[in-house]
């Protein structure tokens, strides 16, 4: 499976394989993998608007 496929599938932009076996454990790691993307998107919009869009305001 390529990344960017898990990646959307993390994200809920893509579906998931019905036949694949789902054991605890992977759902597990899906979980965490899903969290860790999602925390990270969200550092990116705030540090984005920290160095970009406050500067541009307070001028």
């Amino acid at each position: 499976m390529g990344i960017l496929r898990q990646i959307a599938e993390y994200l809920y932009i893509k579906k998931r394989d019905p036949n694949e076996t789902r054991t605890p454990w992977m759902k597990y790691m899906h979980g965490m993998n899903r969290i860790s993307i999602f925390m990270f998107l969200v550092a990116l919009v705030l540090m984005l608007f920290k160095l970009v869009i406050l500067p541009w305001i307070r001028k």
